[in-house]
């Protein structure tokens, strides 16, 4: 049995390594114009046939039209990376932000993967801001070379930067006519388009500019320190708090902090960079049993820089701000009976994972095909959060304020148009990512373009909060609109949580 084992795990490498050879040998094939123009009638067909709400704001002309386009550009063969950048345009143009092709890029061997775990990031080291076509750097964190806060950079091995923002700005898919959104996700995924495109480099040349003065920089892949090992290794050691709280190693942080604000417990406030789901139940408890015991008046619930994720957590999270009987989602619209069952449930299995997944199938089939209904001619998907839920014992019945902005996405804009629909929470900052009157994500169909092999995950499930729509085709609109500037994040003030703050003084000073 042990040498079987073994024997298994050999032949899962073997495997593994052919796969990443490959892969990257297929990255550098030109494409006939024939089979890049069949990927863009799949594409084409597959959104047609499993989107939920393909034409909210698109028309199907326009749909049509833009797809018979692109097609009529394709005159000669390209690398899938190449074509990756004609169609994604096309896809973004359908404005549904969880639609989205994903860029085909190189992938790394696990030598590789161990070289780089050894060495230091390149850019990641730094944190971005966008302004129109510009790039700054607004944190150094290891203060390589002592660059400062607030410097532009203008150029990356002698193409300038303006050039990258063009071109990756048009791959990035919003919700409906929302404007807040591209600046926070570009600066995020930046270098990961770069680095999709040039590949893991050792060193890269960038010119800068800061108070009017330019200067260049030989950025390098550093190799870490003992130090630097040691540490790592003591933050992935998982303590109580480091689960509840959700600790994320990458960047030395916790997704979830609660916290009381000034001198006594009158303010409470709640951190959410994501919600993750993992120990959220948890978190949440323990967090408005504290609210609770210390009698706080007012509450700041900060989803700034959340792009989503878990529908239950924010299920969870309404249950402790709503003090009356509450349904969070409308009923969840798919196109068919059988969507749930297109969710690719071999996808990515090895052989050891597709023969425990082929036991569990029957499972699977028999949950998922009892897991829609259909009613006046539409089908739905049945999800917990569509019915009536109770307030739990611990709910905050005080003044609830709520931080947004233009990275608030997905699940923060469902939490947060719901709140404001039942005029349960002041909100400020900007404009939501996320649309205001609902989303396409749940769960997702994973198509593989058949000839440049490049991957399209497509929502099946159209989730709304239960609220009268807006009709707006944007995201939610905060009650009080403060903008933050690069100089504020840069000095580390904070305008829209200190409007808040001021607030609650003016109150307090009243009563």
């Amino acid at each position: 049995m042990q040498k079987n084992y073994f024997i298994l795990l050999f032949l899962l490498l073997i495997t593994a390594c052919g796969s990443v050879r490959k892969h990257n040998e297929l990255q550098k094939i030109s494409i006939p114009p024939e089979k890049l123009k069949q990927d863009v009638d799949f594409a084409y067909s597959k959104i047609k046939e499993m989107h939920p709400q393909l034409f909210l704001y698109i028309s199907q002309q326009e749909f049509d039209h833009k797809f018979d386009s692109v097609k009529k550009t394709i005159n000669a063969p390209l690398t899938p990376l190449q074509f990756y950048f004609k169609l994604q345009p096309v896809i973004s143009d359908i404005r549904e932000g969880h639609l989205s092709l994903r860029i085909p890029s190189k992938r790394i061997s696990k030598k590789e993967i161990r070289d780089l775990e050894n060495k230091k990031g390149m850019f990641s080291r730094f944190d971005y801001y966008i302004q129109g076509n510009r790039l700054f750097i607004i944190r150094n964190k290891d203060s390589i070379e002592n660059i400062k806060p607030g410097t532009e950079i203008l150029a990356i091995d002698h193409t300038p930067v303006s050039y990258y923002i063009d071109r990756y700005r048009r791959l990035i898919s919003t919700d409906g006519f929302n404007t807040t959104f591209k600046p926070y996700f570009l600066k995020d995924l930046f270098f990961n388009y770069y680095v999709a495109e040039k590949g893991f480099q050792n060193k890269a040349l960038i010119e800068t500019v800061y108070n009017g003065k330019k200067k260049n920089y030989q950025l390098t892949r550093e190799s870490k320190t003992e130090s630097d090992l040691k540490k790592e290794k003591e933050n992935k050691k998982r303590t109580d708090e480091k689960k509840i709280n959700d600790y994320v190693a990458f960047n030395d942080s916790y997704n979830r902090n609660f916290r009381f604000l000034g001198k006594d417990s009158t303010i409470a406030y709640i951190q959410v960079k994501s919600f993750s789901g993992v120990y959220s139940g948890k978190f949440y408890k323990n967090a408005f049993e504290n609210i609770k015991n210390a009698q706080s008046k007012y509450l700041i619930i900060d989803i700034r820089n959340n792009y989503g994720g878990s529908l239950e957590e924010i299920h969870k999270l309404y249950s402790y701000l709503s003090p009356e009987p509450y349904i969070l989602i409308k009923p969840s619209e798919v196109n068919s009976a059988t969507t749930p069952l297109k969710t690719n449930y071999f996808r990515k299995s090895n052989a050891l994972q597709y023969t425990f997944k082929t036991l569990a199938y029957p499972a699977f089939f028999f949950a998922q095909t009892f897991s829609t209904y259909k009613k006046d001619g539409k089908f739905y998907y049945k999800i917990k959060a569509d019915k009536l839920s109770k307030p739990d014992k611990n709910v905050f019945t005080g003044k609830v304020f709520v931080l947004i902005n233009g990275a608030s996405f997905s699940a923060s804009s469902i939490l947060t148009s719901k709140l404001k629909n039942d005029k349960r929470a002041i909100l400020v900052g900007e404009e939501t990512g996320g649309a205001n009157d609902g989303t396409v994500a749940g769960f997702y169909s994973y198509q593989t373009l058949p000839n440049s092999k490049i991957d399209l995950p497509i929502g099946l499930v159209f989730v709304q909060p239960d609220i009268t729509p807006t009709h707006t085709k944007k995201g939610v609109t905060p009650d009080i609109q403060v903008k933050e500037t690069m100089d504020d994040i840069i000095h580390k003030k904070d305008p829209q949580l200190n409007w808040i703050l001021k607030e609650i003084e003016k109150e307090k000073t009243i009563k």
